[in-house]
Parts: C-alpha cells; sequence; structure tokens
C-alpha cells in the first residue's frame, strides 16, 4: 500500500515552502523518520522526514518549486509503483522541448492551483490560445496583484516555466505556465490586481496577437518601447532580472536569491546555476559569498623595520562602498513580516523603557577564571549572556508581570518562562526561543545559547525554534551599542536589552562604606515594557532585581569554582 507524503506546516503565518533538494531517489528505500527531501520557506530551511519506510516511488513537486502547505509532495509504497512513475520529464526535456505538445494528464498542476487550466490535454497551445488564469493563492485570499511578468509578449515559455510574480496580503509566489508555446497577449499589466480564476494572459503557438498590450517598460529601459518584431526575438536587457548562468540559457533567479547576492556583493551572472534548466539556488550564491571571503583573505605582510628618520604615517582607512548604495529592492517577505509586527506592536501597547546600570566586575573576573574549564566540561562558550539570562529569568519568577500577557479584559501569568532571543542573520531579524528556561541551570542555558545561535547563522532554525516566547532578550551590545529602546513583540509585555560591557572609572564602596575610584566593567541593561500592565515601579523592581544578582556575582557554585 502506498502513503503519500505530504508538506507539513511549517509555522506560523507560512502557507507554502519550495523543495530545495531531494535526498532520496526514485527507487531508494527509506526508513520511518528519515530526511526524505529539504525545504525551505522565508523564516526557516528544514528537513521533512519520511512518515513511512518503503520504497520511494514517485516525486510529485520538483526540485526549486513551490507547494502549498498539504500538498502532495511524494508516494512512498513497496516498490511495485516504481518503473511507472520514474519516466517523469525534467523542466527543459520532452514536453517542454516542444511548444506544441502540452503536458500529459499525469502531470501535476502547477503550485498554486487546484485542477488549474493546463491540467487536461485539452490545453495543448492550439493557434486559438490558451487562457492562463489567476490560480488559487490560498484560503480566504480572493485575488492577487502581478508583479512582474517574467516572459514578453512574443516570446517562448515551457510548461511549469515561472511566467510572473504574483503578490497577495500573505504570500509572494510565482505562476508557472499551464502549457508551452508563444505568449500571445498580456491580459493584466503589472501592478494591476486580479481575482482568483480571471484570465490573466493568452499563450498559443501563433504569432501574437495585434492587440496584446507590451507589459510595463522597467523603470530603467528608455520611454520609446521597443519595435514588436525586436520583441518576438529577444527580450529587453533588463526585463525579468534574469542573468546568463555559465553558457546556460538566461536562468531565472527567485528575489531571495537576487537579495542575498546583492547584500553580499556578487555579480549573478558568475554564478553557475545547481538548479533545474540551470537555475541558480540560494546554495549557489551562498557557495559564492564563501569563495568570495576565502579570496579576499589578505596575504600575510611581510613586515619591514620602521625608518628610524621619520614615522610612517597612517592612511585613511578605504571605505568599502555597499553594493546597495544607490539602488532600490522590494523588501523581503521577512523583512515585511517583521516590519508589519513591530507597527501593530507599537499601535496596540503603551510601550516606555526604563534603564539600570550594573557593574559586571565581578562576572568578568568569574568569567574569566572559569571559561576555559567550563568550554572542555560543557562544550560551550562562557559568554556573559548566559549570566545575565539566569538573572533575568529568576526575576521573572519573583516578578511575574513582566512574564505575562494580555488577554481582552483577563491578565495570564505564564507557568513557565520560555525566552526568546533576539539574533541578528543575514537574512535579517529572527528571535529563537529558549523553552522553559526557568528549569535550566547557567551550563544548560550556555548550551541552549550556543546551539540556538549556531543554528541562526546556519540557517537551519525549524518552525519549532521559533514559537512559544514569553519573554525576550536582546544583546545589543554585541554590536558595540551601549543603550537602546527595543520594541516589545506582541503578546508579550517586556523585552530586556543589554548593552555593550565597557571599562571606565567608577565610584566603588569597600566593606566598611570607604568610597574610592577604580576601573569597574560597567554595561546598561535596559527593559521596554508594555505600560498597560506593567508600571514604571514594576520595571524598576525587575531591574533591581537583576543588578543586585549580577553585582553580586554569586555563580560559582554553576561554574565548578
Amino acid at each position: 500500500m502506498s502513503e503519500i507524503v505530504k508538506m507539513p506546516a511549517l509555522g506560523e503565518s507560512v502557507t507554502e515552502g519550495t523543495v530545495v533538494r531531494w535526498l532520496k531517489e526514485v527507487g531508494e528505500e527509506i526508513a520511518v523518520d528519515e530526511p526524505l527531501l529539504e525545504v525551505s520557506t522565508d523564516k526557516v530551511d528544514t528537513e521533512v522526514p519520511s512518515p513511512v519506510a518503503g520504497v520511494l516511488e514517485k516525486i510529485l513537486v520538483n526540485e526549486d518549486e513551490d507547494a502549498e502547505i498539504g500538498a502532495d509532495l511524494a508516494v512512498v509504497g513497496d516498490g511495485s509503483g516504481v518503473e511507472s512513475s520514474s519516466a517523469e520529464p525534467s523542466e527543459g526535456e520532452n514536453l517542454a522541448s516542444d511548444p506544441t505538445v502540452a503536458p500529459s494528464t499525469t502531470q501535476e498542476a502547477p503550485i498554486g492551483e487546484s485542477e488549474a487550466p493546463g491540467d487536461s490535454s485539452s490545453n495543448s497551445g492550439s493557434a486559438d490560445g490558451e487562457e492562463v488564469k489567476m490560480p488559487a493563492l490560498g484560503e480566504s485570499v480572493d485575488s492577487g496583484t502581478v508583479v512582474r511578468w517574467l516572459k514578453e509578449v512574443g516570446e517562448q515559455v515551457e510548461a511549469d516555466e515561472p511566467l510572473l510574480e504574483v503578490s497577495t496580503d500573505k504570500v509572494d509566489t510565482e505562476v508557472p505556465s499551464p502549457v508551452a508555446g508563444t505568449l500571445q497577449k498580456i491580459l493584466v499589466q503589472e501592478d494591476e490586481e486580479a481575482e482568483v480564476g480571471a484570465a490573466i494572459a493568452v499563450i498559443g503557438s501563433g504569432a501574437p496577437s495585434d492587440a496584446s498590450p507590451a507589459p510595463a517598460a522597467p523603470a530603467a529601459e528608455s520611454a520609446s518601447p521597443a519595435p514588436k518584431a525586436e520583441q518576438s526575438t529577444a527580450p529587453a536587457a533588463t526585463a525579468s532580472e534574469t542573468v546568463s548562468s555559465s553558457g546556460n540559457a538566461q536562468a531565472y533567479v527567485t528575489p531571495i536569491v537576487r537579495k542575498l547576492a546583492s547584500d553580499n556583493g556578487i555579480d549573478l551572472s558568475s554564478v553557475k546555476g545547481s538548479g533545474i534548466g540551470g537555475r541558480i539556488r540560494k546554495q549557489d550564491v551562498q557557495e559564492a559569498i564563501e569563495a568570495k571571503k576565502k579570496a579576499e583573505v589578505p596575504a600575510p605582510a611581510v613586515a619591514s623595520a620602521p625608518s628610524a628618520a621619520a614615522p610612517a604615517k597612517k592612511e585613511a582607512p578605504k571605505v568599502e562602498v555597499s553594493p546597495l548604495r544607490g539602488t532600490e529592492e522590494k523588501m523581503t517577505r521577512l523583512r515585511k513580516i517583521v516590519a508589519s509586527r513591530m507597527v501593530e506592536s507599537l499601535q496596540t501597547q503603551a510601550q516606555l523603557t526604563t534603564a539600570v546600570e550594573v557593574d559586571m566586575t565581578r562576572i568578568a573576573a568569574l568569567r574569566g577564571r572559569a571559561k576555559n574549564d567550563f568550554l572542555a566540561r560543557e562544550g560551550a562558550k562562557l559568554t556573559f549572556l548566559p549570566f545575565i539570562m539566569q538573572a533575568a529569568v529568576e526575576a521573572l519568577k519573583a516578578h511575574p508581570k513582566l512574564n505575562a500577557e494580555i488577554a481582552g479584559d483577563m491578565i495570564k501569568y505564564h507557568g513557565v518562562e520560555n525566552i526568546g532571543m533576539a539574533a541578528d542573520t543575514e537574512r535579517g531579524l529572527v528571535v529563537p526561543v529558549i523553552k522553559n528556561a526557568g528549569d535550566l541551570n547557567l551550563a544548560g542555558l550556555a548550551r541552549q545559547i550556543g546551539e540556538l545561535g549556531a543554528k541562526a547563522k546556519g540557517n537551519k532554525l525549524t518552525p519549532d525554534d521559533l514559537q512559544g516566547a514569553t519573554f525576550t532578550i536582546t544583546n545589543t551590545g554585541s554590536g558595540g551599542a551601549l543603550f537602546d529602546t527595543p520594541i516589545v513583540p506582541n503578546p508579550q509585555v517586556g523585552i530586556l536589552g543589554c548593552g555593550t560591557i565597557v571599562k571606565r572609572p567608577a565610584v566603588v564602596k569597600d566593606a566598611d562604606g570607604n568610597e574610592t575610584i577604580g576601573i569597574r566593567s560597567m554595561m546598561y541593561l535596559f527593559l521596554s515594557y508594555d505600560h498597560r500592565l506593567v508600571d514604571g515601579g514594576d520595571a524598576a523592581r525587575f531591574l533591581s532585581t537583576m543588578k543586585k544578582r549580577l553585582e553580586d556575582g554569586a555563580f560559582e557554585g554553576d561554574l565548578g569554582l
């Protein structure tokens, strides 16, 4: 008996995922819970395990293709169905190579469509042309906006090749062509809206209709439109933002890949694509970034003795100009989600910030004595953050107003301390969560901080890693900042910020109360909170509890000292 493998839930507000890589080939055996494929979303990359043991009989969604949550991905069975399913053509072969041949009735419908046009043998791209309709784009979504046409009128398009980009309030996605043929007519222009099921283009085997309106020209092009005869032979230089990939035909690049390349100064024309048809994938750009970093490592300079007659002159540092300077780019979905939630939080909460200054000298001394043995014993680096987090967790237990949320006219005090840990990554801000932090000791917190931090940097966080926080800590000081006023994330009512630790003169009292001036390691702790629930006195008491715990520095037992 065969079992269908479906696209699993991938986190709150995530409606679809992209198949990055199949870890098994058709005909291979797989065990229960063994990783079957890798899936990517705008929030996380993760592996999908097989729900059953058996033989991979059929792959229903190819690499680099999108699938909605709950969509069929593959068939796992006893192996009897392998032979009949293994002849499925790949992109750019067989069906796609002949613009007059329609996809087989057994071919999967384009992602986002249910029984969409092009799903039957009647869609042959005849001389009359086949209408391309706006596909279903998720539950409760009744329309979409055309963001960009990836083909121009007169251009050839293959079956299942990306034809246009569509945006809704929930998702941005590519719409593939249901048939192979010539793009004869564009019915909905860029930045125009169309209802689900509405005709948006016509694809056929004949020449373009004279009445076909051309898509809006990119801003970088001349205001004068190109003659139609030229449109049918070659796209404009800036159209569709495609790049030539190592001699392959023009390979489409997704917005996420373009942004990653732009942020890291990677010329996409020099990147070899490993996707279908030479398409450049995120992994290809990441490899190019690593290669670029290695190439930029300077060779060790041969030191020369400075002249005794004249001291060496310091040259002004060379300013590295960002490739983003003077450019425009669309916000990524992750950036838009963060922006929306931050604005929503400020609009629904009465937020303000309170701060205290903490003497971290004793913590610094303890850390200096214990960090090497701690690393060897616990397998985790001993930074300042575990000390701060343990003090925060203890303060939350004593001051539960900061570990609560408002639900209507009710206040819910949480029975656990789940600490969100804001992390700055190449993709943007993510907040992995340390669950049940109140049950962990200093070593346990250090291990969790290290593991989640590594997963965030490596883009390996799972949806579960990003959910359930009851209080958040942001280590702004890691970037050198002294002070910040962080925004409280809904539905939490508090977020703690940690400034950088600096040495400076400070007044110190000895055991007898005598005051002297000493060099101390000082840090600001700042707490933003929702004034609807937390008053200034509550915030001050919470911070004072943390300050006393850290300045006393009684962590020897946790460090084995």
